[in-house]
């Protein structure tokens, strides 16, 4: 029997993203809320006797996602075999649906649902473990494979609280035509703030429990530094509001502008409007589970 398992990988947002201080070792400490949306990318799992991955999908850039061993779905399949000795091989289709370097969090939830599959797969799987091989992946690779569609992350995202999951709004999702490089969107914060570093603020779950208590408290850091640079980021947050957004900003350091909405207007209208690709989805209240299978189709061979 071959050992498979199909996994959508779904985007994020990030309702609150704070950036506070930075650590010795180079890596900021953050306070944010992620919430999982159900756009997603489709991945199928196999375990083999060798490795590949193969990416397609509309959502594929033109020149691909780069050399495999830099991919993020990869590393964290190689970084479960080396930290349980399992499995020798695997062989990884990924079907490209979330927009690559718009800080929607395609990558990690790449990550994250190969973790999930291959831990569902395993003859010992690492459990609540699965957190801490996570985090050396990315700070946002460790919510991506938890079981909760909403939560509350600190430090470098390994410290994790689930939160009950808001009712699903429909989501609007503004894509420019350029990328900001996370790397570059740091070091735009810290060049702006100096030697100041913000303290951490006490968010209680339950002033999380509602889109009206999200709306009083919903910011991100990372917002007015990259506008700064791209004006069109402060033009796509205002139109998002004046089309009565609930909530309307950047997430993670862009630089995809959402909009959270009651009655979400077309996505063609949008595109119109903004004169940028407009995408429709909406926030989840479920994380998608894995299906087992021995089905060796489901991959390419």
């Amino acid at each position: 029997m071959i050992l498979s398992a199909l996994v959508r990988a779904q985007a994020k947002i990030n309702l609150i993203l704070r950036v506070l201080a930075r650590e010795a070792s180079g890596f900021h400490s953050i306070e944010t809320v992620f919430l999982r949306l159900d756009l997603s990318d489709e991945i199928a799992l196999r375990i083999t006797s060798r490795r590949s991955l193969d990416c397609s999908g509309p959502a594929l850039p033109a020149g691909g996602l780069g050399p495999i061993e830099t991919n993020l779905a990869y590393r964290a399949a190689d970084a479960y075999a080396r930290a349980t000795g399992w499995p020798a091989g695997f062989a990884i289709e990924i079907e490209k649906h979330i927009p690559v370097g718009g800080g929607l969090g395609g990558g990690s939830a790449d990550a994250g649902a190969v973790l999930r599959a291959l831990d569902a797969l395993s003859p010992n799987p690492l459990g609540p473990r699965l957190v801490e091989l996570a985090a050396g992946l990315g700070a946002d690779v460790p919510f991506m494979c938890i079981d909760s569609p909403m939560s509350l992350a600190w430090v470098r995202g390994e410290r994790l609280y689930p939160l009950k999951p808001l009712e699903p709004r429909p989501v609007l999702l503004v894509i420019p035509d350029f990328a900001v490089p996370t790397g570059d969107a740091y070091s735009w914060l810290a060049a702006g703030r100096g030697e100041y570093r913000p303290a951490g603020a006490v968010l209680a779950a339950d002033t999380l429990a509602t889109w009206e208590a999200i709306a009083r408290e919903a910011t991100n850091d990372f917002e007015a530094v990259v506008a700064r640079r791209h004006p069109v980021i402060a033009e796509l947050v205002r139109q998002l509001r004046s089309m009565d957004a609930l909530v309307a900003m950047l997430s993670g350091s862009g630089s995809t502008v959402f909009g959270v909405f009651d009655e979400a207007p077309d996505a063609p209208v949008v595109e119109r409007a903004t004169h940028q690709r407009a995408i429709a989805t909406r926030t989840s209240d479920r994380v998608l589970r894995v299906e087992r299978g021995d089905q060796s189709g489901w991959l390419r061979t």
